[in-house]
């Protein structure tokens, strides 16, 4: 049976890992056996944070939903209270866009709730 030399393949894929941790702290950018872990851990942190970020702009829609019906005299919970009352079916990433940007319809909005 002849010789298999995989030295390229092996080669190919420490640069691919050296070249996902371009830029990271201390050894973990150079070395082989840190940078695999390092890499790894990377992806398991993106993919966290990924979930992360939508729990922070859902609750930045809140607030923002909260303070233009304050100044409405209606409280949050009351304004998404009723409009599930009424059937009115607007997401909260809408309804927050629709309280900074234009807040005349978002007054006619909170007209139809209350």
């Amino acid at each position: 049976m002849p010789r298999v030399k995989r030295g390229t393949a092996h080669i190919k894929r420490r640069k691919n890992i050296l070249k996902a941790t371009k830029g990271f702290a201390w050894g973990r950018k150079s070395k082989i056996k840190l940078a695999r872990t390092a890499a790894r851990k990377a992806g398991v942190h993106a993919f966290n944070d990924r979930r992360l970020k939508k729990r922070d702009a859902r609750a930045t829609w809140t607030i923002r939903i909260n303070a233009a019906t304050r100044s409405h005299g209606i409280s949050y919970s009351r304004f998404i209270a009723e409009l599930k009352k009424k059937h009115i079916t607007i997401d909260r990433k809408i309804l927050a866009e629709i309280a900074i940007e234009y807040p005349k319809v978002f007054s006619e909005i909170v007209a139809l709730v209350k």
